[in-house]
Formats: C-alpha cells, structure tokens, sequence
C-alpha cells in the first residue's frame, strides 16, 4: 500500500476495482484546511479518463506492471496479434485499444505493459514515430509551394496522411504515431 505522497505519472493502482494510470498529477497545499492531490486518471482496459481528487495521506493500492517488448505480427478482422520476440509468447488487442492502429507495419516493435499478478496485457505503446512508405498520392505541382498546401498520401499500412505537394509515390515519410500526422521525408 502507498499514500497519496508516492503519486507519479505512469503509477498503476487500483481504484474502483479497476486499473488506472496517473496521467498527471497536482499536490495542492491551500492556505486554508488540508492538502489534497489532483489527479487524472486513465482506465487501463476501457481507455476512459476520470478526474478525482484524494485527500492528503489517502492510502492507495499501487499495482505492479511490467514493459515487454512485442513485435507486430498480422492483422486479423480488428484483433491485432504481436508476438514476444525472446519467448515467441503471442498476445492479441482489439483495434479499440490501440492508439494509432492504422500506422502499424508488420514487424514493427512495440512496448506492451503487463499487469504482473494477473498477467493480463493492459496497454500498446508504440514508439512516437513510424517510418512508412506513400503507395500512393496524387502529383505535386509545380509552382504551387507559395502557401502550405498540403495533399492526401496513402502510406503502406493503408492510412491516408495530409503531406505537403513535393511528396511522390516510393518517398519514405515520418509520421508521428500520437497524432497521426507528417513529420519528415526520410531520405
């Protein structure tokens, strides 16, 4: 057990019966009556986010989670299997709970956070950019650079990204996974 003075950003604990994440966090020591924290929490299995506020010296259930490396092996339907690449242990997400699932290519590394006691997979991390292949856009023209103007790409995975008119098809693009838009051309 911890105490509202262990709160961090990542901490897993259970409330509610459930598992929740701290995704930021407040202590608050008001001129007047007793200090609280201000937190808001994301629900590890529905994604949900809840703000609640524990008083000071508030017991907490803290859950121990552990990071695994996966990598992403196929898709099937809207059920997205990765396999561990040191035990060859295979696990599955519905494509509801992954962040960015349109930008996933095969054989792409991923972090998944394990609930250690239960063993039950709770969340995909994917890294903050993914470097895919435009399979098709339409062409650029030229002169047409004095504003940003941007056009549509499909990239290998088949998601459609906004990318600026010098972009071709075979042209290598960054895209940053948490927004789901152009970065870069890699060269």
């Amino acid at each position: 057990m911890a105490s509202t003075s262990d709160i961090r950003n990542g901490l897993c604990m259970k409330f509610n019966n459930e598992l929740w994440s701290v995704v930021e966090f407040l202590h608050v020591k008001p001129g007047k009556g007793a200090a609280f924290v201000r937190t808001k929490l994301k629900n590890l299995r529905t994604g949900k986010v809840l703000a609640h506020t524990f008083p000071a010296g508030t017991k907490i259930d803290d859950q121990r989670v552990e990071r695994r490396k996966y990598q992403f092996l196929y898709k099937q339907d809207t059920i997205f299997h990765f396999m561990n690449s040191e035990t060859f242990e295979q696990t599955f997400f519905d494509k509801d709970l992954l962040d960015a699932p349109d930008l996933l290519k095969e054989g792409i590394e991923v972090e998944i956070l394990f609930h250690v006691e239960t063993e039950t997979p709770l969340i995909c991390d994917m890294s903050a950019y993914v470097v895919l292949e435009v399979t098709y856009t339409e062409p650029g023209e030229k002169g047409n650079t004095a504003t940003n103007a941007f056009k549509d790409a499909t990239v290998e995975t088949g998601a459609v990204v906004k990318v600026p008119l010098f972009i071709n098809i075979g042209d290598k693009i960054k895209v940053d996974t948490r927004t789901g838009q152009y970065s870069e051309r890699v060269k």
